[in-house]
């Protein structure tokens, strides 16, 4: 029989992945074998600049910790695994995508955004997309266009009715 402390010890760990699972809207599990320490640690430096952070578990704890939030993704628990997570939902895994372009080691497996499964197809389609603050930006642009176009047309009828009456 396991010895009590140890299994003790698991069962921090699972909660505590299931807390960071149920905290983030973004979560994305990715291979990093091949990393240098180095690397490592300017990936861990990116994502904390981006309000991320990453670790990484046992994948038996990894299970069991989805297991009980019924979330099935053991087909991707194979071989050394780490999980990024963040409140945002897009920063960790456009974090990873720019940092696999210059370290192709990493490879994304497969992520969740707001609780749903993501592929990794999904998931280079979400690396694409501006940040938040880019979306608003073209957001506003959008609005403006609307009410000025609008001024522009009344102000060329406005116009024309003038000549007629001239």
């Amino acid at each position: 029989m396991a010895n009590p402390k140890i299994l003790e010890q698991k069962q921090l760990v699972i909660d505590e992945i299931k807390e960071k699972i149920e905290k983030s809207n973004g979560v994305v599990l990715f291979d990093y074998r091949g990393l240098t320490d180095a690397e490592i640690k300017e990936l861990k430096t990116l994502l904390r600049d981006a309000n991320s952070s990453y670790k990484v578990y046992k994948n038996t704890l990894m299970h069991r910790a989805l297991s009980d939030l019924n979330i099935d993704i053991d087909e991707h628990l194979n071989g050394p695994s780490a999980l990024a997570f963040s409140e945002d939902q897009i920063a960790p895994i456009k974090v990873l995508a720019s940092f696999m372009k210059k370290h192709p080691a990493v490879t994304l497996k497969v992520g969740l955004v707001d609780n749903q499964v993501t592929s990794k197809e999904e998931l280079e389609k979400l690396s694409t997309i501006p940040s938040r603050e880019g979306l608003l930006t073209m957001l506003a642009g959008g609005m403006i266009g609307i009410p000025k176009d609008l001024a522009i047309c009344l102000d060329l009828y406005s116009k024309q009715l003038e000549e007629k009456n001239d």
